[in-house]
């Protein structure tokens, strides 16, 4: 592609699109883009690049005419910029098209799917890769701390992709994965997830068998196995490696697993974990990170760069000085003794593993869980007893209007009245706050020193990440 051509992103502050911008400005291409909103992280983030962000959506935001327009997913017809590329038949193609095309070929493509942990597990492979000296090139759906970015375009030989099994754009129904095309990969989890687009558990399972149909011969796979001495507890994962035509290794702490999870410790300051290899003592790690379910992914990114020839003590290395992914178990701020931590959740089993870990991190703290249904599957109803269950491991749950629940068809939207009574029978006290301003008003004053509170949102959840904190120190002044 020619360099200095001008490229339109509609839709660029999703974390995907957010990073493709800033790999083509540093190819050379001028960039420019538009949202309905922008907000932190990625809209600071496209301001440092340089990145010019028009909102909201206009026609005028295609003036002068782009040489090519990238749709992101989440934009369908109606919006008034897509109507106007294909009135005036501007060239336009999706993110994986355009990642495939300009910036995999040639390169090993290593790849992270699964229904969790896909953000982190890619963080920490592409941090283990750069610690080592391999120089890889990254794409990750989130803000790497270590790196203070979501990409990287290195000088070696490995690409490491996050892989989403959300659909590529209007036009391409399909799996954004599906285009990467990858030499290896790390499958952490298979379950209903994105209710918006998949029909069922057996629609996800296709998907993802269609990736593991990908992987060559030479490849590999790297896939997650159960809990201490069970095989797997997931009847879909197994459904979906069945026929595999390259290796297939586990890790966990499952009997089958190669790569197998022992000694785990879970303190409040560090986690220490010990792995054997195919029964053989193999490594010590240890991280500052919490969360059973950050074990699995560290171990399973250790088992791939070490499939790739990275010496067990460089991984160590790297896994020791990792630090986490914005909007992952990331605390926002600290006021008069109350942590205030933002995780972005999108599905009753990110958020039971999250409240675990927070459980582990901060023992003995009373743990709120404030949570806005936001994501595509929060939003409806079909696991809303997974989410009531999941809640009930905090100590108060507050939970907010269903994010633009107009947008759900009534008759498969969240019920919030009866999730709170479901997670009242769950033995916890459940609230209905319609937002962030109300939440605020009504939780700040009886939030005391030692509390911990989760704000778990895939979104901006209305500026409550700033809002609280705020009203807290109002608060503290007034007394």
């Amino acid at each position: 592609m020619a360099e200095n051509k001008h490229i339109h992103l509609i839709g660029i502050c999703g974390t995907a699109m957010a990073s493709l911008a800033g790999m083509l400005k540093q190819r050379g291409f001028q960039v420019t883009g538009s949202d309905a909103a922008a907000y932190p992280p990625m809209s600071d983030f496209l301001s440092d690049l340089g990145i010019p962000v028009a909102q909201p959506f206009d026609a005028k935001n295609l003036e002068p005419r782009p040489e090519l327009v990238v749709i992101g997913n989440a934009i369908s017809r109606g919006n008034v910029e897509l109507e106007y590329v294909l009135d005036q038949r501007i060239p336009f193609c999706s993110l994986p098209q355009l990642l495939h095309d300009e910036f995999l070929k040639g390169k090993e493509v290593l790849v992270v799917a699964g229904t969790h942990g896909k953000t982190t597990t890619t963080s920490m492979l592409a941090w283990i890769f750069h610690s080592a000296g391999r120089d890889p090139s990254f794409l990750i759906g989130g803000i790497a701390e270590n790196f203070g970015s979501s990409f990287r375009l290195g000088t070696g030989k490995y690409f490491i992709l996050e892989g989403d099994e959300y659909d590529t754009a209007f036009f391409d129904k399909g799996p954004k994965f599906l285009h990467y095309f990858p030499d290896a990969i790390i499958l952490s989890s298979v379950e209903f997830d994105h209710a918006d687009i998949y029909k069922d558990l057996d629609a996800v399972e296709t998907a993802f068998r269609r990736l593991v149909n990908l992987i060559p011969r030479r490849g590999r796979i790297i896939a997650f196995d159960g809990v201490e001495g069970e095989h797997t507890d997931s009847p879909s994962l197994e459904r979906c490696l069945a026929k595999a035509f390259c290796p297939v290794e586990r890790y966990g702490a499952g009997a089958a697993a190669n790569w197998k999870v022992t000694n785990l410790r879970l303190d409040p300051g560090r986690t220490t974990w010990t792995v054997e290899h195919n029964g053989d003592r193999w490594a010590e790690f240890e991280f500052g990170l919490a969360g059973e379910y950050n074990v699995w992914n560290a171990t399973a990114a250790a088992a791939l760069a070490s499939s790739c020839g990275i010496a067990t003590d460089k991984i160590a290395a790297a896994l020791k000085s990792f630090k986490s992914v914005k909007r992952r178990l990331e605390v926002k701020a600290q006021v008069h003794g109350i942590t205030i931590i933002d995780d972005f959740a999108h599905h009753p089993t990110a958020i039971a593993g999250t409240l675990k870990a927070l459980r582990a991190r901060y023992p003995g703290s009373r743990l709120w869980a404030i949570l806005e249904p936001r994501s595509n599957t929060l939003r409806r109803r079909v696991l809303q007893s997974d989410l009531a269950r999941s809640l009930a491991q905090a100590d108060q749950i507050v939970v907010a209007n269903v994010f633009r629940s107009e947008a759900v068809p009534e008759n498969e939207r969240l019920e919030l009245p009866a999730l709170a009574s479901e997670i009242q029978q769950n033995g916890r006290p459940a609230r209905l706050l319609a937002d962030a301003d109300a939440i605020v008003q009504t939780v700040a004053p009886e939030l005391r020193s030692g509390d911990v509170v989760a704000i778990l949102s895939n979104g901006g959840f209305g500026g409550i990440y700033e809002k609280l904190p705020a009203r807290l120190k109002q608060l503290a002044e007034t007394q």
